[in-house]
């Protein structure tokens, strides 16, 4: 948090209270110098209270003093221990009530088409407590016959990109644990010493080229060639000479 809260009512009160610099106070807040300067001449902000920074533990006097000295001077925010990790709470998502009724129905969903995700990750998508994703699990949940299998992201819960990143953050982390795959689906792959030991698959020739020379039979003694007949042996038929005959 590097910004003050209520930006715009401490510039008022730096505006009116202060000889500190449009630009330092600009810079301060997180506004445009020519925004401080419509604060000043009342084009900005005009009837907004002005928020005293000293007295709401945001900036000290001598922060301000420093600051009307040196116009090169930046002021920096009062140092909180309280507010120390605020901005990095996590917790469950909030869910608008209009949608509340519908989450049982996402997190069946999850459920039975992404089971890699686990329980906080779930919870982090649509805003839920890990005992309601446990019943829906082990169908205990006292609505279980009534409820449907909807896409969180169709019911506006989550995001596509959110439920992506949580779907590939745990598959990645299955496969680092070595669980990426159920048994049925090890048994079907291969590791690559033992496709190394297979045999060569045969292969259908990729021409005819040669066939001609096999035997049909498989015995290479009883193909032999044979011997192409006489023309004048068709005409020497049996049955005795035409002149005879006559």
């Amino acid at each position: 948090m590097d910004k003050p809260i209520m930006a715009k009512a401490t510039a008022v009160w730096l505006v009116d209270n202060t000889t500190i610099s449009f630009k330092q106070i600009a810079d301060f807040c997180g506004l445009h110098e020519l925004e401080v300067q419509g604060i000043a001449d009342g084009d900005v902000a005009a009837g907004v209270k002005g928020f005293d920074p000293v007295a709401n533990n945001q900036l000290t006097q001598e922060e301000i003093d420093k600051a009307e000295a040196d116009p090169l001077h930046k002021l920096k925010l009062k140092f909180n221990a309280a507010a120390v990790g605020e901005e990095k709470r996590r917790g469950p998502r909030y869910t608008p009530l209009s949608k509340r009724q519908d989450r049982p129905n996402s997190i069946l969903w999850l459920v039975k088409f992404h089971p890699e995700l686990t329980d906080g990750q779930i919870a982090k998508l649509v805003g839920t407590t890990k005992p309601t994703i446990q019943s829906i699990r082990e169908r205990t949940h006292w609505n279980i016959s009534n409820m449907q299998p909807i896409d969180p992201v169709a019911l506006g819960l989550c995001k596509q990109s959110e439920l992506d990143a949580a779907v590939q953050k745990a598959a990645a982390k299955k496969a680092a644990e070595g669980a990426a795959m159920t048994d049925d689906e090890r048994r079907k792959l291969l590791s690559t010493e033992q496709s190394l030991e297979m045999e060569t698959e045969p292969r259908m020739p990729s021409s005819i080229a040669g066939l001609e020379t096999f035997s049909l039979s498989g015995n290479d003694d009883d193909e032999k060639e044979a011997p192409l007949p006489d023309a004048d042996s068709f005409f020497n038929l049996p049955g005795g000479d035409d002149d005879e005959d006559e």
